[in-house]
């Protein structure tokens, strides 16, 4: 951990590795928690963002990935959701915040948005979760378009922790800032949107910025074959499984990050950075694993 100034870390594997160490040959699925993963609209590609990011959540290490999906997304899933379980959410106006008060209840992570479209619940269903759910929520994608929609002031009744996973554009709808104004001093507004509403933020970027307003860390990993679709979802699967057997801190997040930048590397190693796809990514989160454990 090499420190840049008096609240601000840089980050590498060496300092995170401890955390990814070999698992007892008595342990069970119920030793490294639940993951929840809420998302997916009637288009194939939000389906298929779910089963990347359960996927991606399982090969992190939790011991349960559960997908929440509206009932019409359902036959678009097929075979895409194998290792993980299915919770089905019925329509608004049937016991609809019942049962997702039901599914999350046991949850220890909760990632949210990533391919939800534009339904026009979701305020409400945003809202919901932030003041109901008591574990790790990552807000993501749709679910950070969405929050920007929102009266902000609604992350400051929480009952669960959270973290926004933005990268430059979502910041900038968030803070109502322009990608400009963002860039001459990411860090800086990163900190204070954190200190605001005392959450935790990750911007993303070739150098990730992840904040709680008094502490930051950054991280610099990744490629260029990760400017494709899906990655960051993986980041959001990855993340999710994290979070559901470590603790809800800033070193556990930035072990998500070195996962899936390092994996995105070797994934790149082997497809090119032109041929590479997000599901290379996940194919090698087992390897990146190994490489901070060695590192």
């Amino acid at each position: 951990m090499r420190r840049i100034d008096k609240n601000t870390y840089e980050i590498v594997s060496s300092d995170v590795k401890f955390l990814l160490k070999e698992r007892d040959i008595d342990s069970n699925k119920g030793d490294f928690g639940k993951a929840g993963i809420y998302g997916g609209s009637v288009e194939y590609s939000g389906a298929l963002k779910l089963s990347y990011l359960s996927l991606s959540s399982l090969r992190s290490g939790c011991g349960i990935s559960r997908v929440l999906v509206k009932k019409e997304v359902l036959p678009l899933l097929g075979p895409n959701i194998l290792e993980q379980t299915l919770s089905i959410l019925p329509d608004y106006d049937d016991n609809f915040y019942d049962k997702l008060k039901d599914y999350i209840k046991d949850l220890d992570s909760l990632a949210f948005g990533m391919g939800i479209g534009n339904d026009e619940h979701l305020e409400e269903v945003l809202e919901f979760i932030i003041k109901n759910y008591t574990g790790n929520l990552i807000i993501d994608a749709d679910g950070l378009n969405t929050l920007s929609k929102m009266d902000l002031n609604v992350l400051k009744e929480r009952t669960c922790s959270i973290l926004l996973t933005p990268h430059l554009k979502e910041f900038s709808r968030l803070i109502n800032k322009s990608l400009d104004e963002i860039k001459k001093d990411s860090l800086n507004l990163v900190k204070e949107f954190a200190s605001t509403y005392k959450i935790t933020v990750l911007l993303k970027g070739h150098t990730t910025i992840i904040t709680t307003g008094n502490t930051t860390y950054l991280v610099k990993t990744g490629c260029a074959g990760m400017a494709t679709a899906g990655s960051g979802d993986v980041l959001s699967g990855i993340l999710a499984g994290l979070l559901a057997y470590l603790d809800f801190n800033l070193l556990s997040i930035s072990t998500g990050i070195l996962i899936n930048g390092i994996a995105g590397c070797l994934a790149e190693e082997d497809n090119t950075d032109i041929s590479m796809i997000a599901s290379d990514t996940i194919n090698n989160i087992g390897n990146a694993i190994k490489v901070i454990r060695e590192s």
